[in-house]
């Protein structure tokens, strides 16, 4: 823009000064004198006045260049830096829902008896079994064995739920979503039989992990069934409120220190239909669905799920 300005005085300047100089041959000639006169004195002022015009206007300022600069631009950079969204300290976990007919339950022994009760840690040992949970632990190198004897088993894999647990920051998967009020029944830590009276709302698995001071690639992770409202607010009044709400039942929890490969087999001690009872809530699916064997015709059967929670990664 100043370049275009300055070029344009530049021809303005070497213009007056041609007329000038040819103003001042024709006053030398008489007879074109006054014809001469007439005629240039007009065009002079006007490009006189456009000179003076053009000439003395100030060119329009650049903004500053510092305003055409983001806040962003101004940081250091550092090679290699990793995002500060990649450095929140997180587990990965995969979790494997599967289906298998409720006839088939027994077929779970042979699963049973070939996974690990160690490092599990349970709440209350009495309790949990009297809900009729069972959980075993595997690691990498039996991951395959435990899908083929599920598949065997007729079973299917229904789902499959990927998490990024934040440490300390606990997330739920629905099971069952309760319509109406109702009473699950369970025994509790001190074996005594309760109802919890809960709904409408959520009926899920909640899942936390947290790092460990002072180890690398293992976190503590705890997981136990719970009753939630059917929305979160975002006015904190509420969200208190709702949180109050909340029925975890603790006497089904269990823990263990995890680290990547390393995964939990979480599935019924045997199939119960009855569903305002926790176990049967929480593992059965007396509508159940089409099964197919390698022996017989495909068949509509009540299922039982299995949940599998493999450790996919840990960012700490």
């Amino acid at each position: 823009m100043i370049r275009a300005i300055r070029d344009s005085c530049r021809v303005l300047r070497a213009a007056f000064r041609v007329l000038c100089r040819r103003r001042d041959s024709l006053r030398r000639t008489q007879n074109a004198e006054h014809r001469t006169g007439f005629v240039l004195s007009p065009v002079f002022c006007i490009l006189y006045s456009v000179f003076c015009l053009v000439g003395c206007a100030k060119p329009e300022p650049e903004p500053p260049i510092w305003e055409k600069v983001k806040i962003g631009d101004l940081a250091p950079y550092e090679a290699g830096k990793t995002p500060r969204a990649q450095l929140l300290k997180m587990t990965k976990l995969d979790i494997h829902i599967f289906e298998i007919p409720a006839d088939n339950i027994g077929e779970l022994d042979m699963i049973r008896k070939k996974l690990f009760i160690r490092p599990l840690q349970l709440k209350d040992y009495e309790a949990f079994n009297a809900n009729l949970f069972m959980v075993r632990f595997g690691q990498v190198d039996l991951w395959n064995q435990t899908n083929d004897w599920l598949i065997g088993a007729e079973g299917r894999n229904i789902a499959k739920i990927s998490l990024m647990l934040a440490d300390g920051q606990a997330q739920t998967i629905a099971i069952a979503g309760l319509d109406r009020p109702q009473t699950i029944f369970y025994t509790a830590a001190d074996e005594s039989r309760e109802g919890a009276n809960v709904g409408p709302g959520i009926f899920g698995l909640r899942i936390k992990a947290e790092k460990i001071p002072g180890s690398r690639g293992v976190c503590d992770l705890v997981a136990y069934p719970v009753f939630s409202p059917p929305t979160e607010s975002t006015i904190p009044q509420l969200d208190a409120l709702g949180k109050l709400r909340e029925f975890p039942f603790t006497s089904a929890a269990f823990g263990l220190k995890m680290s990547p490969g390393d995964f939990v087999f979480l599935a019924p001690k045997e199939y119960i239909s009855d569903q305002t009872a926790l176990g049967g809530l929480f593992f059965s699916n007396p509508r159940g669905g089409l099964f197919f064997s390698k022996t017989k015709s495909p068949e509509y059967k009540p299922a039982v799920r299995i949940f599998l929670l493999v450790c996919t990664g840990i960012n700490y």
